[in-house]
């Protein structure tokens, strides 16, 4: 749905304009210039068949070479450092294998991705540091360089296969396809008893006509075979390097990330707190302190001023209906009943609305409503960057669109002011950010100085 939110039609089930937003704003863009956001490609690449068989077989045949020097060194270099321990020379003999095998190890990293179609983490070695014997033993003491070595060995049978396979389908295919040019270069077993071709061995009679065609028959079939068969090899071989040149990777990158997750939420909810603390102090805490000393002055005054005592009380009426009032929107900044019983997008009509600054709100979700800590990110974001709108952008519109994008939900907020948003530490969108991070998302700020600003954020739906 897409609607132009008026800022003046205030819903009444939800919280009031966060005046205490974050310090840095999503401010900017030069009036009329609203940019609808663009759909983020996907993240792997597509490749026609005959680029992929390029790389697979490229990657088949230069990986025949290096998976025997690599089986060859590490087998000759395990052996011969293993027999050479007991003089200390063995040990010095291992380091230098396995400093070859992760060599060796690299550039098959190099070729993974081409042939698995995705990005793979890359390991971090142990760094040689201390004494030069230290030094020399730091690769002994590297997990990954034995799992290096370990893929010298294993990989062998699988290169063997993958070449095999390769220059099998290749030489059938060419060679059936071709056949017509070159069977004149052939003994004729049609003329020549003392020779027998495929044809006669399947009881056929054998002429240069029926030749030339079941062969070209053949060809072609294997040659539709042949992106199939070298691609599967490729695999095959390519997910053993995956496994065990990249898996342990993988895993620490997983547990960084979930690390960084988990410190950019306590960040988060520190900053929260501490907002909260502000706001109460600032707001309903003075006026609470404000009403007790009218009530002990209307106390004092009863007797001897009346009239006096009753005017004090009426302020002080008012006062307490305006620390209710602002209790009441700082708990509904902290769980907004609109977004736990409408949805999403019931809340962010609702926020859009109270926004000072005009708001054009598109919002295409499904039918099931999201995950809590999705909805709660999704508004969270849009509710800094309108409070930052209207505190810092000089904007006269704001654009919201929110969808689903693959498996991630993305948020877009632009507006037409000034621009000159930064992400700067401590500031409300390095908050953001933080939020962002710990549930895996990202933050994405667009804000050249004159404007648009435009900030995209990326929540995963799973």
């Amino acid at each position: 749905m897409t609607e132009t939110v008026p800022p003046d039609s205030r819903p009444t089930d939800d919280r009031p304009v966060d005046s205490d937003a974050p310090d840095s704003a999503p401010g900017d863009a030069a009036p009329g210039t609203l940019r609808l956001p663009a759909v983020a490609p996907p993240t792997g690449r597509r490749r026609g068949v005959l680029r992929q068989l390029g790389v697979d077989t490229g990657y088949a045949l230069a990986s025949f070479p290096v998976a025997i020097l690599a089986f060859v060194a590490v087998v000759t270099g395990v052996a011969l450092g293993a027999g050479l321990l007991v003089i200390w020379v063995g040990v010095a003999v291992l380091a230098l294998t396995l400093v070859a095998a992760r060599g060796l190890a690299t550039a098959e990293r190099a070729w993974l991705p081409a042939v698995l179609g995705r990005e793979l983490p890359r390991p971090a070695y142990r760094r040689a540091e201390g004494t030069p014997l230290r030094r020399l033993l730091t690769p002994l003491r590297d997990a990954q360089c034995w799992l290096d070595a370990l893929h010298a060995v294993v990989r062998f049978p699988f290169a063997i296969l993958s070449f095999v396979v390769t220059v099998t389908f290749w030489s059938v295919a060419l060679g059936g396809l071709t056949y017509g040019a070159w069977d004149w270069s052939l003994p004729d077993a049609s003329t020549d008893p003392g020779q027998e071709d495929l044809l006669e061995l399947l009881g056929q009679e054998s002429t240069a006509g029926r030749r030339i065609l079941f062969y070209a028959l053949i060809g072609l079939a294997v040659a539709l075979l042949l992106p199939f068969a070298v691609r599967g090899a490729a695999l095959l071989q390519a997910q053993v390097g995956r496994a065990l040149l990249t898996s342990r990777a993988a895993a620490q990158e997983q547990i960084d990330r979930a690390t960084q997750g988990r410190d950019a939420a306590v960040a988060a909810e520190a900053v929260a707190l501490r907002r909260l603390e502000r706001d109460i102090h600032d707001g309903p805490q003075q006026h609470l302190v404000r009403l007790g000393m009218d009530l002990s002055r209307a106390q004092r005054q009863l007797d001897r001023d009346p009239a006096a005592a009753r005017t004090t009380l009426v302020e002080a009426t008012v006062l307490a209906r305006e620390a209710l009032e602002e209790l009441r929107a700082l708990s509904r900044g902290i769980a907004p009943p609109v977004l736990a019983d409408r949805g999403l997008a019931a809340a962010l009509a609702a926020l859009a609305a109270r926004s000072p600054v005009p708001v054009e709100l598109a919002v295409d979700l499904p039918e099931e409503r999201l995950a809590p800590v999705v909805e709660n990110t999704a508004y969270f974001v849009v509710s800094e960057a309108l409070a930052n709108v209207a505190k810092h952008s000089d904007a006269s519109l704001c654009r919201v669109v929110v969808g689903r994008d693959g498996g991630v939900l993305r948020v877009v907020v632009e507006d037409d002011g000034a621009g000159g948003a930064v992400a700067a530490p401590g500031h409300g969108l390095a908050g953001l950010a933080d939020r962002l991070r710990a549930t895996d998302g990202t933050l994405t700020v667009d804000s050249p100085r004159g404007g648009p600003t435009r900030l995209t954020a990326q929540v995963p739906l799973a």
